[in-house]
């Protein structure tokens, strides 16, 4: 069990992101395999990644897990989450790969050796390609799918007692079903829909099974949970930020927890019901072990009626502040403490880990030193406010930095880095980053 006396410290990765290897051991073909290799536009099609970047061309974490987990240690994490790359487990999603397997028993086992906990997330946004042909989370069979391939991990990996379901609904279904900013690259709201309807289906139906199995095991799921405000005290823009809460943050929560989809007046996304079956209601409520909680900045709403179909209009941070990251996110420290507090309010008398938080910005490497003051100041005031929710009654029981190493980040390439350690992607050569020393000194007087 969690135990609610001390915080768990840890850092974060995912298996597309790091590992590289995409075609390495057996490995299938992940829809972000295949995502990286398309162009977008009508007469001048350019790359739908930035700068042409693959995701083959990260980390490596596939043959540096040893030393990268050693780095982990010297900073002094003693929790680790990273994800199992599906594909690689089962290049078909169906169908299982020998070599695939034995790769995260290795994982796994020299974690255990170095006294570092292994917290494993089953799906962070890399579908086998297969099953994306087969219509992916659109396709209702991607709950037993899924279902399938949870049971298989959670057997095989016996020594591992915290798992993470799904990483960020709202975003691998908004994203990538919706807006086709990312893998598998799809702009259809039905699609949208149907996913989203059978994503949450997901996670109760493996949840419920897992636990049945293995009672013992600790399973939550993670969330992005953006704190939404409105542009002005007026109740059109109030009216409007609840919106934008209810499609980003609860459309993805609430059903888990019993209060169904918060579609409201919305039209469109009331079409949802159209994929129900008998008995859907009672399968969405989930009774998860932990809530994992991902804020990493705030958003600002206001009320647009000309637009015909939802009555908001985004405001963008690069519009309001220039204390932005990389990734022109506000740097709003106050953002994570308002979230949990509103996981918090709901009482569903569950722990809450933060299960990803951090900052990108474009790092350099000076006399082999990396001065990230920013990353310093940004994991110094969000650690702040995660404390003062725990201060005041929240539940909080664990905080996971992203990211541990410089990754693959999405559509975005490999300008914006994440990570505590610097990455050469040509060279593969690690540096801990101030920001990474800082974190040392930080944990070791927790102890």
């Amino acid at each position: 069990m969690l135990d609610g006396a001390r915080m768990i410290w840890g850092a974060a990765i995912s298996a597309a992101q790091t590992e590289s290897a995409s075609q390495t051991g057996g490995k299938g073909p992940s829809i972000w395999d295949e995502f990286c290799n398309q162009k977008k536009g009508w007469l001048f099609k350019k790359p739908v990644i930035k700068n042409q970047h693959h995701l083959d061309h990260s980390c490596d974490f596939y043959t540096h897990y040893e030393s990268d987990i050693l780095l982990l240690k010297k900073i002094g994490f003693k929790h680790f989450r990273f994800s199992i790359a599906w594909s690689r487990i089962m290049p078909d999603g169906l169908n299982l790969n020998p070599e695939g397997v034995q790769f995260y028993h290795n994982v796994i086992d020299f974690c255990h050796e170095q006294g570092i906990t292994p917290w494993i997330t089953l799906y962070h946004w890399d579908l086998p390609l297969a099953l994306e042909l087969k219509g992916g989370w659109s396709n209702r069979e991607i709950v037993e799918w899924f279902t399938q391939y949870a049971l298989f991990c959670i057997r095989t990996y016996k020594t591992v007692n915290n798992w993470i379901l799904l990483n960020e609904p709202s975003v691998f279904l908004g994203a990538g079903y919706l807006f086709g900013l990312h893998a598998p690259g799809k702009r259809n709201i039905d699609g949208f829909l149907a996913a989203t309807h059978h994503a949450m289906l997901s996670i109760g139906e493996a949840y419920r099974r897992i636990k049945f199995e293995f009672p013992e095991k600790q399973i939550g799921s993670s969330f992005s949970f953006t704190h939404i405000e409105p542009a002005s005290s007026s109740a059109t823009d109030a009216k409007a930020a609840d919106l934008a809460d209810r499609l980003i943050n609860r459309m993805f929560f609430d059903p888990l927890i019993g209060h169904g989809y918060p579609v409201g007046d919305v039209r469109k996304i009331k079409e949802i019901s159209r994929y129900f079956k008998k008995g859907d209601e009672d399968k969405l409520v989930t009774e998860l072990d932990f809530i994992g909680v991902q804020t990493y900045t705030r958003e600002v709403f206001k009320h647009n009626p000309l637009n015909p179909f939802i009555k908001l209009r985004h405001i963008p941070a690069v519009n309001r502040t220039i204390d932005l990251t990389a990734m022109d996110w506000e740097m709003h420290p106050e953002s994570i403490y308002n979230t949990i507090m509103k996981v918090h309010a709901y009482k569903l008398g569950k722990p809450i880990i933060v299960t990803e938080n951090g900052a990108a910005f474009e790092d350099q490497v000076v006399l082999d030193r990396v001065n990230d003051f920013a990353r310093i100041h940004y994991y110094q005031t969000h650690i702040s406010e995660v404390l003062r929710a725990k201060d005041e009654g929240a539940d909080v029981r664990g905080y996971f930095a992203w990211s541990l190493l410089d990754n693959f980040e999405w559509a975005e390439g490999y300008k914006p880095r994440f990570g505590l350690i610097y990455v050469d992607f040509e060279t593969k050569k690690r540096i801990l980053k101030e920001s990474a020393l800082w974190f040392k000194r930080f944990l070791s007087s927790r102890i």
